[in-house]
């Protein structure tokens, strides 16, 4: 099991940009699927974004395909989401995941992190 920490959420205007952080605690980070998550208030958990273990194969929710970009580092243990154009409907606590694999990753995560708030004013 892979224990995940996100950082770098916070309040932006519409328009603006940040750049979420998951470090991994374990040495099998860099064996893993990892993504991105969200649940907005009254809303059920949504799949954001998927990376596989080396980087090569991504995957995106339909609605963040442009503005969203998922990447990893797995020398420094670490995932990333750098999100572009954010909308108000972009707000919501957003959660890094760890699977097997990318193709469970959107429906069966392993691992969850506490999740980041990001908050999106107009």
């Amino acid at each position: 099991q892979v224990q995940l920490v996100e950082s770098g959420g916070g309040l932006v205007q519409a328009g603006g940009s940040l750049r979420l952080s998951c470090v991994a605690s374990g040495r099998t980070f860099s064996t893993l699927a990892m993504g991105w998550f969200r649940q907005a208030p009254g809303k059920e958990r949504e799949f954001v974004a998927a990376i596989s273990w080396g980087g090569v194969t991504k995957a995106y929710a339909e609605f963040v395909k442009g503005r969203f970009t998922i990447s990893r580092d797995n020398g420094k243990n670490t995932g990333y989401l750098q999100m572009n154009s954010l909308k108000p409907e972009d707000t919501a606590v957003y959660y890094c995941a760890a699977a097997a694999n990318i193709a469970v990753l959107p429906t069966t995560p392993r691992d969850w992190g506490q999740g980041t708030q990001v908050t999106v004013s107009s």
